[in-house]
């Protein structure tokens, strides 16, 4: 599995619009899904915004709050997530984030264990993005970059973009090399609006580019404010072309960080095709020993709302046999108390009873399996072809 932290700044970069963008031309291998996780403190933006309000606000990060204080953090994580696949396939999943940043505060002792369960999904397949906003990295949420395989921080290549993002990263780069696993793991996604090239601002930075998206207003409005992602104009696009190439970049270099930190590699799987007509349910594959694999069964299409039930049968694993409390094993002779004597000395006489160990009790939790992921209502159309009118062609009026 592979974590990247997106990351923005001052100027409004396009981090979220960017996050979004990789989590709809991140390459996957059947079976494999892929997370964004809006850990934006200043408030989530994709409901009102790619979603079009078309969603209610009852699903997302607040709800872990207060379910880590509860101990059912695991659990809970299910039940908040959406389905954003353009073909409805659950392939590529959505945590909102926050409705207020006065809810912010109440997170600052579950970011932690929030990244410990975002890795715990390595098993069952999944990739996991994080859009950290201008300010995620600083505070109790520096544990998410710190953790992160890959951090992506989103820069604009224009002047007043570079010098507001160089301090910045460069405190970063010193927070990973001293609390995390190292700096190695640091690089620019560039937003190509400005006349600098990726070669002079890499240089400049010391960092490698892992991409350069495109800067195309019209198509990142999609992103941004809501639109239709299966249209094929929307999908051919130069932007959603620049983050396929992108999200390779970052995939190769969470594998070369993985093998030089020694830990597990994530799956490698090369860019699939987007095609625009809908496409077959995909089997839901779970994370079983060899023996246990069961032939795959189809998943019910995915259905926005409360959730009432698990998604799918949970995978065929040894059954558990329920606990039951063994009595406890006294000796041959039934116990039978004794009638303490007084003697003339003033001391009394008799057995204590015998002393029996409590028995030993599996606090094994059994197989909870993820329940349903609400899917959003069908988009709006995709926004007319330029020239038709927009904000392109409005004027600016000038404050006096």
């Amino acid at each position: 599995m592979t974590v990247v932290a997106v990351l923005g700044g001052p100027g409004a970069p396009g981090a979220t619009s960017s996050a979004l963008a990789l989590l709809l031309s991140w390459p996957l291998r059947p079976g494999r899904r892929v997370l964004l996780v809006e850990c934006d403190p200043d408030g989530g933006a994709v409901l009102a915004g790619a979603l079009e309000g078309r969603v209610e606000a009852v699903y997302g990060l607040r709800n872990l709050a207060v379910a880590d204080r509860r101990g059912l953090l695991a659990e809970t994580l299910w039940e908040q997530l959406l389905d954003v696949s353009p073909q409805g396939t659950g392939e590529r999943l959505l945590l909102p984030g926050l409705t207020d940043p006065a809810q912010a505060p109440g997170l600052a002792y579950t970011w932690e264990p929030l990244v410990e369960a975002l890795h715990a999904l390595e098993p069952q397949g999944y990739d996991v993005l994080l859009d950290l906003g201008r300010s995620g990295a600083n505070g109790p949420m520096a544990v998410l970059p710190r953790r992160a395989d890959v951090v992506a921080a989103t820069v604009r290549t224009t002047l007043r973009g570079l010098s507001a993002a160089r301090p910045r990263i460069a405190a970063l780069r010193e927070d990973l090399d001293a609390h995390g696993t190292g700096s190695d793991g640091l690089g620019l996604l560039l937003v190509a609006e400005g006349p600098y090239p990726e070669s002079e601002v890499s240089r400049q930075f010391r960092l490698p580019v892992l991409g350069a998206l495109t800067h195309a207003p019209r198509t990142a409005r999609v992103l941004s404010d809501g639109g239709d992602t299966t249209d094929r104009r929307f999908i051919r696009s130069e932007l959603m072309r620049t983050a396929r190439t992108t999200a390779d970049r970052i995939q190769d270099l969470a594998a070369a960080r993985r093998r030089r930190l020694g830990g597990p590699q994530p799956a490698q799987g090369g860019p699939q095709p987007v095609q625009a007509q809908p496409v077959q349910q995909q089997p839901v594959q779970h994370a079983l020993p060899p023996q246990q694999v069961q032939a795959p069964q189809q998943v019910p299409p995915f259905v926005a709302g409360p959730v009432s039930g698990p998604a799918y049968p949970p995978p065929q694993q040894q059954p558990q046999q329920p606990y039951q409390q063994q009595p406890p094993s006294y000796p041959q002779q039934p116990y039978q108390q004794q009638q303490f004597q007084p003697q003339g000395t003033g001391q009394f006489t008799g057995e204590w009873p015998i002393r029996v160990e409590a028995p030993q009790i599996s606090y094994a939790a059994p197989y909870i399996a993820p329940p349903a992921v609400p899917q959003p209502p069908v988009p709006a159309p995709f926004p007319g072809q330029p020239g038709q009118g927009g904000p392109e062609g409005e004027e600016v009026r000038r404050a006096r």
